[in-house]
C-alpha cells in the first residue's frame, strides 16, 4: 500500500469531489462532481482523483495513512 496522493480533513461525513478544488479555473481541469460518504471507517476515498477525505474525530483521524486500504466510496468497495 502507499499513502493517498492527497489528504483533506473534513467535519462532515458527506462530501463531494470534482478534483479541482485547488486548481485555478475550477471544475473544468477536474472531473465530474461526485458525493461521498463517510462510513465508520472514517475516512473515504475519490474514486477519480484519489484524494483522501478524513473524517475531523473519526476512526482515521491522526492514523498513519499508508497503513489503510484503498476506500472508494465509504461501502467498503
Amino acid at each position: 500500500m502507499h499513502p493517498p496522493l492527497e489528504t483533506t480533513r473534513v467535519t462532515h461525513a458527506r462530501v463531494a469531489c470534482d478534483g479541482a478544488t485547488d486548481i485555478p479555473g475550477g471544475a473544468a481541469l477536474g472531473h465530474p462532481r461526485v458525493w461521498l460518504q463517510i462510513d465508520e471507517t472514517g475516512y473515504v476515498d475519490c474514486g477519480y482523483c484519489d484524494r483522501r477525505f478524513i473524517l475531523v474525530g473519526g476512526a482515521s483521524d491522526g492514523a498513519d495513512q499508508s497503513t489503510l486500504r484503498d476506500h472508494g466510496d465509504g461501502a467498503g468497495r
